[in-house]
């Protein structure tokens, strides 16, 4: 490899737009990784896990462009941006319930030679050793994230993307995640992307933090200074508003003068929701009103009511 791609950034993202359908997921992202761990952070629904996919030609890039150590990758197939030494750990781990442990490992084992073989693996995660024989769907959760991060050290990567790698994992696990993560930081063989919901791991694990806000960088911060700020990661996470990363949300004025709800309805056909046609990825991301409502079920129309005091009609 030349010296001017060795001294190139590990990422290079400029102007990244992408659209799913009329849908503008990613707009002008510019984004810029020297080298150790760089950690993204937003809400749900803000543009992070398409920014990985397009970084690993998983989507569609309408423009801009994305180098990896000074070389373009925009556009390029998957499995030519992974043969440049781009790792990747999607969100969701993606194992085989079939295949075992080691069958997984075996399997990403060939794709590039380097420090990480299947032994290393064994040493960094003893679990994993413990349970080789096992299949992907008999694993726990960490254990199955253990797997997913391994898989993708195997392949030896010059840049590892990693999306929400300690969601739902055990607070014992996300610690031993995070020390990875800082370990791999320090040796300076690799640089690492960590896409994160979870800001203490984000501010732990690395200098400086973006935020991304309705598919842009909105900032890059200082990690201290995010961990510092209670009410920035308030606004963060989606627990209040705030003008400085979304507009604000007009409501009607309270009042004497305010109009009472107006009552429900007494007579007609009673509707029953059921449930959400569609399970939600996360608690914070309910189904839109009327996808409820057109799933909704008539089931009698002559349902006798009850009033106030219990009584039937």
């Amino acid at each position: 490899m030349n010296e001017a791609r060795r001294s190139a950034a590990a990422l290079e993202v400029r102007g990244l737009d992408v659209y799913y359908g009329h849908s503008h997921a990613l707009q002008g992202v510019d984004l810029t990784l020297e080298s150790g761990v760089f950690s993204v952070v937003g809400r749900n629904g803000m543009g992070k896990t398409t920014l990985c996919k397009a970084i690993m030609g998983l989507v569609n890039v309408s423009g801009g462009s994305i180098r990896v150590r000074g070389e373009d990758v925009t556009r390029r197939p998957p499995a030519q941006i992974a043969r440049l030494g781009v790792g990747y750990v999607p969100q969701g781990r993606r194992l085989w319930r079939s295949l075992s442990v080691d069958e997984h490992l075996q399997l990403a084992g060939g794709m590039r030679s380097g420090a990480w073989t299947v032994e290393r693996i064994y040493d960094t995660f003893p679990r994993l050793a413990e349970r080789k024989g096992h299949g992907g769907g008999q694993l726990s959760g960490g254990e199955q994230q253990m797997l997913a991060i391994s898989r993708a050290l195997l392949t030896n990567p010059h840049l590892l993307i990693m999306d929400e790698p300690t969601e739902g994992l055990a607070p014992v696990i996300v610690a031993q995640v995070e020390e990875m993560l800082l370990r791999l930081g320090e040796d300076g063989d690799m640089s690492v992307l960590v896409i994160e919901q979870n800001i203490g791991v984000a501010t732990a694990i690395s200098r400086n933090v973006a935020i991304m806000v309705n598919g842009r960088i909105n900032r890059i911060i200082e990690s201290a200074r995010l961990a510092a700020d209670r009410e920035l990661q308030q606004r963060l996470l989606g627990v209040g508003l705030h003008a400085e990363l979304e507009p604000d949300i007009e409501t009607p004025a309270s009042g004497p003068e305010a109009k009472p709800a107006p009552a429900p309805r007494r007579d007609g056909p009673i509707r029953i929701y059921i449930s959400n046609p569609t399970l939600p990825t996360r608690w914070s991301q309910p189904v839109p009103i009327a996808r409820i409502e057109a799933a909704a079920r008539t089931l009698a129309t002559q349902v006798a009511r009850l009033d106030e005091t219990g009584r039937r009609k």
